[in-house]
């Protein structure tokens, strides 16, 4: 009873309950066994064979209750991270806060990636006692125990192992929580997530304000995942869902590093349009993070809708997505206003578009992406733009060899798509970028001859406007990067240059960061 009472006093009583092991078989729970990704049974037998407990887990059983085949496979074992290790040819321990282990099969781009965690034990506001008998948990991890949570009752440590039903009780929804034997063929459930399953339920496991208090990104999750199962059929639990809206708050207290990211797993898990309506209908639109805010505003731009509805077919067909291509479509608007405004004062293009990205990337971005790659992409992308509208002289054949050059033609056939470039200069990039050495100079010479009247010039970008409007005169500068006139001789290139990738709007392998 004191134990209960100090419980309440320090978690509200919202340390949620271990739950009663349920051992399901496979006539109840009919999981097709084929549906079981044969590099998760290797990992799972070898590590049982080590005598290791080790279990599929997460999403993955969830999608075999469906009957789906997952597309990644989680595995939970009795094992630490230094000890799968040690089974494994190719694995490797990642993380800080919550150190899991990456076995990778295979290579290149065909490798796949097994997650292996270790049972947690369940940190809430009242668990120190909860695995201070736990023979696994080293003396520096108890010592520090006392600071695993803050105040409020946020997680700020989660590397103490513990037992599988610790680790059930710690995971967010009762979907989420289950394990199969793939071996036993048997489900372990500790919270009825069978019954949720096949409800079509979304619960979370104990008292949702207080779980979303000890891990405020729960709530962006519970928006992933609702947005995800929506299809189908799943809805939120009633008190899952009540408690959204009042905690959101919370995700003040969240680094802005680790809201980037999970804004970034919003957007590129293959829901995005879903996710986004999603958090208007929760009445979420706004206050989880900065550039989230202006992506679900911008989403019904004509734009912005198709690099969202883009990143969905690829998701969705399996292919890698790149950030920074999505990123950049949200952000173009802003890029290009600027561009134009200094355009109409006269500038340079290349400088007046430099002065544009940094303008943009000082008041959306800020150091949060590190400014590293995918801040490099996004400026390659844009800074392409104009150079597409150079088709003579050497430009062509040099731009279509730059590593960026697929993502930055998706990019402009984007555009030609909505209206805002000529759709005749996307078609003749993509028919240029397929074609031989030979067909290639025959384009460029082609396009030279319909030019000889008149030097081609940069124009300012416009924005799209529909087809019945009269289009007004635009800005327009001389052609830079130090190549000569559309006029000017060209010498007849000797050297054999390989097509580039695969056909336009399709991103080919640059869109993957």
């Amino acid at each position: 009873m004191i134990k209960k009472f100090i419980a309440n006093l320090l978690g509200g009583g919202a340390k949620p309950k271990f739950g009663k092991r349920q051992e399901v078989g496979p006539e109840e729970h009919g999981i097709d066994p084929t549906l079981v990704d044969e590099r998760a049974l290797n990992v799972v037998h070898t590590l049982k064979e080590a005598g290791f407990e080790a279990y599929i887990v997460g999403g993955a059983v969830r999608d075999l209750l469906l009957g789906l085949r997952p597309k990644d496979f989680d595995v939970a074992t009795s094992a630490t991270p230094e000890q799968v290790k040690g089974l494994f040819r190719r694995a490797f321990i990642i993380g800080r806060r919550f150190r899991i282990v990456h076995v990778v099969y295979g290579r290149g781009r065909e490798h796949e990636v097994i997650e292996v965690s270790t049972f947690r034990a369940n940190l809430d506001s009242a668990a120190a006692e909860a695995v201070s008998g736990n023979e696994r948990t080293s003396k520096n991890e108890l010592a520090g125990m006392k600071h695993a949570v803050d105040a409020s009752g946020r997680v700020l440590r989660d590397n103490v192992w513990g037992p599988q039903e610790e680790d059930a009780a710690r995971r967010d929804f009762t979907i989420n929580a289950m394990y199969y034997d793939p071996e036993r063929r048997i489900v372990v459930d500790y919270h009825k997530g069978i019954q949720d399953a096949k409800k079509h339920t979304l619960r979370m496991i104990g008292d949702p304000a207080a779980r979303y208090r000890e891990d405020p990104v729960r709530i962006i999750r519970a928006v992933r995942f609702s947005a995800k199962l929506a299809a189908l059929g799943f809805k939120f639990e009633a008190k899952s869902k009540a408690a959204l809206l009042p905690n959101l708050p919370l995700l003040a207290d969240v680094p802005q590093s680790r809201l980037f990211d999970e804004m970034l797993k919003l957007l590129q898990t293959g829901h995005a349009i879903a996710t986004i309506e999603q958090l208007k209908t929760l009445g979420m639109a706004r206050g989880i993070y900065p550039l989230l805010d202006l992506i679900v505003e911008r989403a019904a731009q004509p734009f912005v809708r198709a690099a969202l509805q883009d990143t969905d077919r690829r998701v969705g067909e399996g292919k890698p997505v790149a950030a920074s291509f999505l990123l950049a479509s949200v952000l173009w608007a802003d890029v290009r206003d600027g561009w134009s405004q200094r355009l109409a004062r006269k500038q340079h293009p290349f400088p007046a578009l430099q002065e544009a990205i940094d303008e943009v990337f000082d008041a959306r971005i800020g150091d949060i992406s590190g400014r590293g790659k995918l801040g490099a992409d996004m400026r390659e992308i844009w800074m392409m733009q104009p150079r597409f509208e150079k088709r003579t002289g050497t430009t062509p054949f040099s731009l279509v060899e730059q590593p960026r050059f697929r993502a930055a033609f998706d990019f402009m056939r984007l555009r030609a798509d909505v209206g805002e470039v000529d759709v005749v200069l996307a078609d003749w990039w993509q028919e240029f970028s397929l074609a031989s050495d030979t067909v290639r100079e025959d384009l460029v010479m082609q396009l030279r001859d319909e030019q000889q009247k008149g030097q081609r010039r940069v124009r300012a970008p416009r924005p799209p406007a529909p087809p019945a409007e009269a289009s007004g005169a635009q800005p327009e500068t001389a052609a830079a990067e130090g190549e000569g006139s559309g006029d000017a001789p060209r010498k007849r290139r000797r050297r054999r240059r390989k097509p580039a990738g695969a056909g336009g709007g399709d991103q080919a392998g640059d869109r993957a960061s």
